[in-house]
């Protein structure tokens, strides 16, 4: 059983006894749905990381998401989320093939996963990728599990598992809890054939955490790169409507973290409100 720490468990405690009342009109999801946005997206260069945090918060976000190579001295980081109560709920370890840095920073923040990339290395063949990523995350499960953290593989244009099928056939291949998916709804619009209802299908109760973003969407996405026939939610391409039918029926709960442009404090207002809204929060 792995070790949860104190900080972790007070963490998680807080931010359910935190979550709004469910509204009349809110969706299934309402209630076990915790919203956040990627460090790097907050563009209030004036403030410092504390206030960053607690401005978050007032917001309307319940967590943020940290790179492992952010520029961010880690040790105000870490007094910063002691200090609000504020927490740090993953870790992006992006495409290092070392995992445990990640998993070790993580661990120091309180986290309970890291995003892990596996990229493709073009020059080799599919089988050869397969074999080396599983090498690389095996690595590193035992420090993992001990922590109780999820080494969590998303779905991203630079992976050599470009289908959810190839995703789950990954992911089951370690044959342990500790693996799962970040399930990045918008990548999959973007850079396959599948729809995100069809990644959500497939990928199941693998499905750890999400990332939220609609390239198609007038503010939060390009929409001068929506693919050519892709039918979305106002306007957007990812169908909220049909993925959200998934997740609850899979009974996901857990963390969403907004990944599209950043901004300063009036943004992510709106960003906040935009994420309640497709996720039906409110």
């Amino acid at each position: 059983m792995p070790r949860i720490s104190r900080r972790r468990f007070l963490w998680s405690t807080a931010a359910l006894a935190a979550t709004p009342a469910k509204g009349v009109n809110a969706g299934p999801l309402a209630g076990r749905i915790r919203i956040a946005v990627k460090y790097q997206m907050i563009q209030e260069t004036d403030l410092s990381v504390k206030q960053k945090l607690e401005m978050l918060r007032k917001i309307g976000f319940d967590g943020v998401e940290l790179k492992v190579d952010d520029e961010v001295d880690q040790d105000e980081m870490v007094a910063a989320t002691k200090e609000t109560g504020f927490p740090v709920h993953g870790i992006i370890n992006a495409a290092h093939e070392d995992i445990r840095p990640s998993v070790e920073l993580a661990h120091r923040l309180g986290c309970d996963s890291v995003l892990v990339l596996a990229r493709e290395f073009p020059e080799v063949s599919y089988e050869d990728n397969f074999a080396r990523w599983q090498k690389n995350v095996r690595a590193v499960m035992p420090l993992a599990e001990q922590h109780g953290i999820k080494l969590c593989i998303e779905n991203v244009r630079a992976t050599f598992l470009k289908t959810a099928e190839k995703m789950v056939s990954f992911i089951d291949s370690f044959e342990s809890p500790v693996v799962r998916s970040y399930f990045d709804l918008g990548n999959a619009i973007t850079w396959t054939e599948q729809p995100a209802e069809h990644w959500a299908e497939v990928l199941g109760k693998q499905v750890y955490k999400l990332d939220i973003k609609d390239r198609g969407h007038a503010e939060f996405g390009e929409a001068n790169l929506k693919r050519e026939g892709a039918v979305g939610t106002n306007g957007g391409e990812v169908h909220w409507e049909r993925v959200r039918k998934i997740l609850d029926r899979n009974g996901f709960s857990g963390w969403s973290t907004a990944e599209v442009r950043g901004g300063d404090r009036e943004r992510l207002k709106r960003m906040a409100g935009w994420m309640r809204d497709v996720l039906d929060l409110d």
